[in-house]
């Protein structure tokens, strides 16, 4: 698997067999293969603080891969009313490479801004993740902590609400290779 965490609050610490271990922050985001194999386990750092994450598993589009751990952290200025790559399938693109076609961005909106997202991959299909606030996606509304998956488009037109919005956009492919 292709293991993606991204703290929203809070930080996680992180320990595996490869002999990493490291604490995750909100505006960082932790990338691993699994690959061959790999034991792992996170849990909240903070004993007094709230930690909200998410973890996307994605299946890879090879097998048997050494496994491999990354960790960046995000540049808020690059969020602001428009997407910031975190995730991709290339080393050399802006964020962190996974084995699979896909292609992660994450943005923070004001009120009532228009914007647009460009899938990168036919035959991808994007899932948005309403972080916070509310926007209007291919004219369906969404809220926070609501998801909505779209398929068979090429872009996505989007609006945010009066509150604004914090969106993550997972470019992921339709079908397993």
């Amino acid at each position: 698997m292709e293991i993606i965490t991204i703290p929203l609050s809070g930080a996680v610490a992180h320990k595996d067999s490869m002999g990493n271990s490291g604490i995750i922050t909100a505006g960082e985001v932790q990338v691993m293969s699994a690959g061959t194999g790999i034991t792992h386990s996170e849990f909240n750092h903070l004993q007094d603080a709230e930690l909200r994450l998410l973890q996307i598993w994605l299946f890879p589009n090879k097998r048997n891969v050494t496994p491999r751990y990354g960790q960046i952290t995000l540049k808020p200025e690059s969020a602001v009313n428009g997407f910031e790559q975190i995730l991709s399938p290339s080393p050399d693109d802006a964020g962190m490479w996974i084995h699979q076609d896909a292609w992660f961005s994450m943005g923070r909106f004001d009120a009532d801004q228009r914007t647009g997202y460009q899938v990168k991959r036919s035959g991808n299909g994007v899932y948005a993740f309403i972080v916070e606030g509310e926007a209007t996606i291919n004219g369906q509304a969404v809220a926070q902590r609501d998801g909505l998956g779209i398929w068979e488009v090429d872009r996505l037109d989007i609006t945010t609400g009066a509150s604004g919005a914090r969106i993550l956009l997972m470019d992921v492919p339709m079908e397993l290779s």
